[in-house]
């Protein structure tokens, strides 16, 4: 064998490996100095929508430090002032013409929605339009002139640096997805991606762009794993490879989040960080859509919350962390069909949870109402009849402690079938350990944060909590669809490149060997 046909293999892959770090390097350069983060998304096609102080006063408890909001409500930034709740505003797209036209409107728009309350309010992004590119082709000429012309207005209000302008893409501006190594941007959109790439790398602003798996799943079935769209632990064997890179994609956002990297640096642009706009899966579809479940909708937002805040970067970037947003806080119930439009939310409009995230160990984002303080009680306008029958079985087959709704007792009064069927569903609930499907009966039962005690009658949750007030009930480590952990050495995100490094130069070497 001829050892010196190795030398031009092994150059090649310590070429590829300095050109890779060099990029890394620029991105992290232009990342937010903060630490990769989870907002949520804020729609508003909600009936009985909270307040906006109440809003932001369950933000805070829920320790929410960001949020995307997609127009620039008054009524929520006057709220926001002075609460360390970083937020992004948005253009809609009906007023992209108008503002890509004057720049005159841009100054207007900037100084009636951003520098009114800025900095007592922490507005850190404006979000130019939603995916107009796909959604609203016919707005694409005038994208770049809006956002040039709000950029300039931030300028002349010297809050560039401190506020960043882009504009959220759908998945689908990226063609050949997987693998990444072969993505690229759809070419009939090259002209005004190319310029909107330009802007990003000089303003040292984020590609914003909405990824959902679950989509990528139901295009794919049979093909795409459900487990690795949820971000559960596959066997090597199951995960998928990049046949060009040689990396390995244990879920499928990675994958996604690779691709627009892949697509940025065929357009010669390596200096742009992917920030995810939007991600989320549904808990409830129709026929159509059977995996739009609570279970699936609770593992993947609860996966991702921990895939973010471990730093786990992405395969072609383990030392980038993208920071996600997702969709959304509250169900849009007056979003029109099909059914899943409406059921992307964590929480209902009157702030309970549409299930309990499996979040604990990620901080305290999203974990005062998720863990130990829920309580199962009867839902608003359900007649009598069905809670008398549901209020039967829990105080019969479901073995529900019903002992304290007799006459007499301290939760007999009110003397009503409504607040005997709340007790009695809270017990069950409790005994069942909280699973989301023990308060359901048929509909007639809802997931509460609300303690309903009432004087005396202390509801089985409230014993429960003070009794164990250092149990945490919802841990990953009950959960089947936590990452794995490996105890000892974690690798850091230098030593998983020169993992991989060596990974491909043994298999060159082992080629050249052959050959």
């Amino acid at each position: 064998m001829e050892y010196h046909k190795l030398i031009p293999f092994f150059l090649l892959c310590v070429s590829l490996s300095l050109m890779r770090t060099s990029l890394s390097t620029e991105i992290k350069v232009q990342q937010d100095k903060d630490e990769p983060f989870v907002g949520v998304n804020i729609g508003t096609d909600v009936s009985n929508l909270l307040s906006a102080s109440n809003l932001v006063a369950f933000l805070q408890f829920q320790k929410i430090t960001h949020i995307r909001l997609y127009d620039a409500n008054a009524e929520i930034l006057k709220a926001l002032a002075k609460t360390k709740i970083r937020v992004i505003v948005s253009v809609p797209n009906n007023q992209l013409l108008a503002i890509g036209s004057s720049n005159a409107t841009a100054a207007t728009w900037i100084g009636r929605n951003v520098a009114a309350y800025y900095p007592e309010t922490l507005i850190t992004g404006i979000a130019v339009g939603d995916e107009v590119l796909t959604t609203v082709p016919s707005s694409a000429p005038m994208l770049m002139p809006a956002i040039e012309s709000l950029y300039s207005a931030l300028v002349a209000s010297n809050l560039h640096t401190q506020i960043k302008i882009s504009t959220p893409n759908s998945a689908s501006v990226i063609l050949d997805p997987f693998p990444p190594s072969q993505a690229f941007f759809n070419q009939s959109l090259s002209p005004v991606i190319t310029q909107l790439l330009q802007f990003l790398s000089r303003t040292q602003s984020p590609l914003m762009m909405n990824l959902y798996p679950y989509y990528v799943f139901m295009q794919n079935k049979g093909v795409v794993p459900l487990d690795n769209s949820l971000f559960k632990p596959l066997t090597p064997s199951k995960e998928m490879v990049d046949p060009n890179t040689l990396l390995h994609y244990s879920n499928v956002l990675d994958a996604m989040i690779d691709s627009v990297y892949f697509s940025m640096k065929n357009l010669n642009v390596t200096d742009v960080a992917v920030l995810v706009s939007e991600t989320g899966w549904p808990s409830k579809g129709d026929s159509k859509e059977p995996y739009a479940t609570v279970d699936n909708a609770d593992t993947y937002n609860s996966n991702l919350i921990k895939h973010v805040f471990d730093h786990s970067g992405s395969p072609l970037h383990p030392e980038i962390t993208s920071s996600a947003y997702i969709y959304e806080l509250f169900n849009e119930d007056l979003r029109s069909p099909p059914v899943s439009e409406a059921n992307w939310g964590l929480f209902y409009g009157n702030s309970t949870p549409v299930y309990l995230l499996h979040v604990s160990g990620s901080g305290t984002f999203l974990a005062n109402d998720t863990t130990n303080r829920t309580f199962c009680i009867a839902s608003d306008g359900i007649d009598v009849k069905t809670l008398q029958t549901a209020l039967d079985w829990a105080c019969g087959p479901g073995r529900a402690n019903c002992s304290e709704i007799q006459p007499g007792e301290s939760c007999y009064q009110p003397n009503n079938v409504k607040n005997h069927a709340s007790y009695a569903f809270d017990s069950y609930f409790q005994k069942q350990g909280k699973s989301t499907d023990s308060c359901d009966f048929k509909g007639a039962a809802m997931i509460t944060t609300t303690d309903p005690s009432h004087g005396s009658c202390i509801f089985p949750g409230s014993k429960m909590v003070s009794n164990k007030t250092n149990e945490v009930v919802n841990s990953t480590q009950t959960s089947g669809g936590g990452r794995r952990t490996v105890v000892g050495t974690q690798i850091s995100g230098v030593g998983k490149v020169f993992h991989m490094l060596f990974s491909v130069v043994s298999s060159l070497f082992y080629y050249s060997f052959l050959s």
